[in-house]
């Protein structure tokens, strides 16, 4: 009998002057971007952590090292994209995904449709099955204070050979 596997991930980056800023793969608008080797897209790693840990795959570090010049700067949308080549070739699909941005600047209602897209379009997943969510912390701690930007994401995966 096959069991749906559920997965979570987790990411954090530090805000700084200079850099774009990349979250669900949409360009947004502010003064500062994150920190990272990629792209830095804290949302798209999250998910990646997500899949890969519910096929028990390890994580986007395992799969695409900071240490290897390769992904110094790469598109978190592309490296989504291999995660999910990566589950296909160990006999998993992604069935569905939530996600919830921490943030306490800028807003991220205006952007959020087009991350559910962009992640639904890289999961081949229809974006009823893509949730994203996004909150402040009050003020409170590294998000609350404009020091960093963090992503949580649950999801569950199916073997590739089971119905939806």
């Amino acid at each position: 009998m096959n069991f749906p596997r559920i997965g979570h991930g987790y990411d954090v980056h530090r805000l700084i002057d200079g850099r774009k800023l990349m979250i669900g793969g949409v360009d947004i608008p502010f003064e500062k971007g994150l920190l990272g080797h990629s792209d830095a897209d804290v949302l798209l790693h999250a998910v990646s952590d997500a899949l890969l840990g519910a096929a028990a795959l390890g994580d986007i570090g395992k799969l695409f090292p900071d240490t290897d010049s390769e992904y110094e700067g790469a598109d978190s949308l592309v490296l989504l994209a291999e995660v999910v080549k990566c589950l296909k070739d160990n006999g998993f699909k992604p069935y569905n995904i939530d996600c919830t941005i921490i943030a306490q600047k800028p807003k991220m209602r205006p952007f959020i449709d087009e991350m559910r897209a962009n992640i639904a379009n890289a999961c081949e997943l229809d974006i009823s099955f893509v949730s994203v969510k996004a909150t402040t912390e009050e003020g409170m701690g590294f998000t609350g204070n404009g020091d960093g930007i963090a992503a949580h994401s649950v999801c569950i995966v199916c073997e590739e050979n089971q119905e939806n």
